[in-house]
């Protein structure tokens, strides 16, 4: 394993956190700590006994509050195209094959709401906020905030929330459907966990491919959408994992997949 500088990776299982860790700038997102998300990413994806991500910000009070403004201030018109930027980066979770899960622990701002956006799940905590206060600084989401918030909640809530820079609690946010579950505070931790295990506890190639559909159906229309779906379950229908599934249900026992 890597040794990382701004962000903690710890297992729990086959559970692997990665915590942003610069809590003395509320877990900014600066170039440093984007690359290492991306290293500890590629690195993770190699280990077949990591099944689930889980992105989370050190201490209790932020997720990640944005971008670095610093370095930010510093950039130009060409900076938007270079590699490694945070929207390139995002689109790496997004396209992740194994399960992501955003764990809101605090505020969740412009760069630290798209990156909980591009995770697959998000679950908050009561205390935490969520918003995207780019046009404050004259700028607007370049993370994929303004087409997966879109996405998430409808193109009205999104121009609302942009237009604005409006920060919302977790309650609004699961009410418009941002994030999945908000949570106590304390009961923040032990809500991911349970969500983890019940992924982990489905056939894994299933689990790829069911991104894969989602994923990849909901960029086009419904025709060709139905058509990833039924590739996708075709090649589930010749895995032994299928096999072991169905006749685990009928033996009324618990599977054992080997994601094959």
């Amino acid at each position: 394993m890597i040794n990382y500088l701004n962000i903690e990776i710890k297992r729990e299982g086959q559970i692997t956190f990665i915590t942003i860790n610069r809590p003395e700038v509320r877990n900014a997102l600066n170039k440093e700590t984007l690359t290492e998300i991306s290293n500890a990413l590629r690195e993770l994806k190699e280990d077949d006994s990591v099944g689930c991500v889980v992105f989370t910000g050190k201490g209790e009070k932020s997720f990640a509050a944005g971008a670095d403004i610093a370095q930010l201030k510093q950039k130009s018109m060409i900076d938007v195209f270079k590699s490694g930027g945070m929207q390139e980066v995002y689109d790496e979770i997004e396209a992740y094959e194994k399960p992501t899960i955003a764990m809101i622990n605090g505020f969740a701002l412009g760069g630290g709401c798209e990156l909980a956006m591009a995770c697959d799940i998000r679950i908050a905590s009561r205390n935490a906020k969520m918003g995207l206060p780019e046009l404050s600084l004259a700028i607007i989401p370049g993370a994929g905030g303004t087409q997966r918030l879109t996405r998430l909640v409808g193109k009205g809530k999104a121009l609302e929330l942009i237009l604005t820079g409006k920060i919302i609690d977790a309650d609004e946010a699961h009410r418009i459907g941002l994030i999945s579950e908000a949570v106590e505070t304390e009961h923040l931790y032990e809500a991911v966990l349970q969500t983890s295990h019940q992924i982990l506890s489905k056939g894994p190639l299933a689990i790829k491919l069911a991104k894969l559909a989602v994923q990849y159906g909901s960029e086009t229309d419904i025709k060709t959408g139905q058509l990833i779906e039924k590739l996708a379950q075709g090649i589930l229908f010749s895995s032994e994992d299928k096999n072991e599934g169905t006749e685990a249900f009928l033996d009324k026992r618990k599977p054992s997949f080997i994601g094959k």
